[in-house]
């Protein structure tokens, strides 16, 4: 894929016309060419006199052959009535000369202007030349140094002011479809989504078919997902198949300190479009322009709503956009104005979600086409094991493999070097020169194995992957556990059992050592998070019943969050946060009595931890 700015882009220099361009090529070459004549010339005047030795010019005197001289200085030049061969020992063939030069010895000749006078040699006298090199240097270099800085300087004011001009113009790129470009069949995962933008395509190839039923073409396409799920991708899979005119852009490409440029790149941008209909405009980050407008604490940004304003009258206002499809995409939906999301301007909301286990799998096959696979590796298995990665951390999963297996030098990757880079995606690079005593590492296993032991022997828990007592990123120890399929609703039972694994480590340190250590400070607020998501947001509480609390949405700006109106009183909230506190005491208690019914199987399970570090589930499970 390339791109190349459209032209007139803030990113280009406007062109200027070609009879100023010819005109200055013009007085370019003449000043270089008189320079270059000012320096040469007398250099090849010179090269026309023959130089030869003192005793050969009096030679030519004595008999007679020479018809002027020119004295200038110490240098002699003669003409000769005659040409005249002379052998030279250095070449194999003689000089043939008329005119020659010659320098008066150093302690001069009292006889030379007898001889000339006596043979009737015409005598012509010039003063010794001025001429130098170092008055070049000290002169001419200098002025022309002035003269190179004048005319830079005036470029450079041109082209400030060829930018200032050019400032409002839109910085959009514009796509050029090559061999390598990017296709629906480089998309795996997303077939709801590629299904509806197909048909974006199939309008524009056919328009007819749809037309003679009455429809008409959306106006807008907005890719809405987390990071990393291929809104991007997506929308390079619509320019390479798509056989118009693409346009793409950042939405922060907009932005700038001058109140009204935003605008005026957008209206520069849909004008561009509009001349080369039917075409497609692609926003990348809408979220930088499209945010509501007047949800900040004392006012709006001013640049930013303007710019926003101009968008909205270009996708529908008072004159029709005809031919021009924007597709956008953004991470932060609900940050959105409502205005850009009504019918009619983004007519249809693709959600490109985390991918399934199968839609894993298919990413997988297509990141794995040009890297060398070990046959015991089963993609179908890796994509198990990664639950809620995104198409970009599958990515990298993979590249992060290539590149373990190169440091080992390997020929091929296989599954080991897979699993390590699961693990150091997940939980980090092993922290090196951290030294725990004895009694550090004795608490740190009896943690992790509390968590390891729960989540082996709690139905409704995920399966016990692997527990590690190395440390890793900000942990110092992690129990990692892998869910057996994706899952979009979470029963009462599994949310209990969740928080009980999450209780696990600190209830061990308990009820073994009893005492209590920091290292439950990130268990005690994910414990927290969760109780109190289950009370305000989904209604598992036995005091409030069915009710879930107003207030409990999370808000974007400060605003909205002032403006807020709490729906419950004060001692409403007293009652929440006891309802929390008892969710996770209970938690925590149930977590004791499981680790004191498989006491041995804890301790079995901290002697190996404490020898070996690392063990997984399986072996787990065999204690237990």
């Amino acid at each position: 894929m390339s791109t190349d700015p459209t032209p007139g882009s803030s990113g280009d220099r406007p062109t200027p016309p070609p009879d100023f361009v010819r005109r200055r090529r013009l007085i370019w070459v003449l000043i270089l060419t008189g320079l270059f004549l000012w320096i040469w010339m007398p250099l090849l005047e010179r090269e026309e006199w023959t130089p030869v030795d003192y005793t050969t010019f009096l030679e030519h005197v004595e008999e007679g052959r020479v018809e002027r001289v020119l004295l200038e200085g110490d240098e002699i030049r003669a003409t000769l009535a005659d040409t005249v061969e002379t052998a030279v020992p250095d070449l194999d063939e003689p000089v043939r000369y008329r005119r020659l030069s010659t320098w008066v010895p150093a302690m001069g000749d009292d006889r030379l202007l007898g001889m000339l006078d006596e043979q009737a040699v015409e005598i012509q006298t010039e003063p010794e030349s001025d001429f130098s090199w170092w008055w070049i240097a000290l002169y001419a270099l200098p002025a022309l140094f002035i003269l190179f800085f004048f005319l830079y300087f005036i470029r450079r004011m041109q082209a400030q002011g060829q930018q200032m001009m050019s400032v409002g113009k839109s910085t959009a790129k514009s796509y050029e479809r090559t061999d390598e470009a990017t296709t629906f069949d480089d998309v795996a995962g997303q077939e709801a989504a590629k299904r509806e933008v197909q048909e974006l395509i199939a309008f524009l190839r056919d328009p007819g078919r749809f037309e003679k039923l009455g429809g008409e073409i959306p106006t807008g396409f907005l890719l809405v997902g987390p990071p990393g799920t291929g809104k991007t991708l997506l929308a390079r899979a619509i320019a390479g198949e798509a056989d118009v005119p693409f346009f793409h852009v950042s939405g922060s490409d907009f932005m700038e300190m001058l109140v009204g440029v935003g605008a005026s790149r957008v209206r520069n941008l849909f004008e561009e479009a509009k001349s080369a209909a039917p075409s497609i405009v692609f926003i990348d980050e809408l979220d930088s322009i499209g945010r509501k407008r007047g949800a900040g604490l004392g006012g709006g940004h001013d640049e930013r709503e303007q710019t926003l304003n101009q968008l909205l009258s270009e996708l529908d206002g008072f004159e029709p956009n005809s031919g021009v499809v924007v597709v956008a995409a953004t991470n932060r939906p609900d940050v959105l104005d409502p205005a850009l999301l009504r019918p009619g301007r983004f007519d249809r909301r693709i959600t490109v979600d985390l991918p399934s286990v199968s839609a894993r799998t298919e990413i997988l096959e297509i990141h794995a086409r040009q890297k060398p696979l070990d046959p015991d590796v089963e993609l179908e298995q890796v994509a198990r094991g990664t639950p809620g990665f995104s198409g970009a951390d599958l990515r990298n999963l993979l590249n992060e493999a290539a590149l373990l297996a190169a440091r080992k030098e390997r020929e091929s990757i296989s599954m080991t070097e897979i699993e390590d880079a699961r693990d150091k995606i997940l939980m980090g690079l092993e922290r090196e020169g951290i030294v725990l005593t004895d009694d550090e590492r004795r608490h740190l296993a009896y943690h992790e194995a509390g968590h390891a032991i729960l989540a082996a022997t709690l139905e409704h828990a995920d399966p016990l992957h692997k527990v590690s007592i190395v440390p890793r990123g900000r942990a110092m120890g992690v129990t990692q556990q892998l869910p057996e399929k994706d899952r979009y609703l979470h029963s009462r039972e599994e949310l209990d059992d969740r928080l009980a694994v999450i209780m696990g480590g600190r209830a061990a340190e308990e009820l073994v050592l009893e005492t209590i250590t920091s290292g439950a400070e990130d268990d005690l607020r994910q414990a927290s998070n969760m109780a109190r998501r289950m009370v305000l947001h989904w209604g598992m509480s036995e005091s409030f019943g069915q009710v879930a609390p107003a207030g409990g949405r999370e808000q974007v700006f400060l605003g909205e969050e002032i403006a807020q109106r709490r729906d419950y009183s004060d001692s409403t909230a007293r009652e929440l946060d006891t309802e929390v506190r008892r969710i996770i005491d209970e938690a925590y208690e149930r977590a004791k009595t499981q680790l004191e019914k498989h006491r041995d199987a804890l301790d079995a399970l901290v002697e190996i931890l404490l020898e070996e570090e690392e063990v997984d589930g399986d072996r787990v499970r065999e204690l237990i």
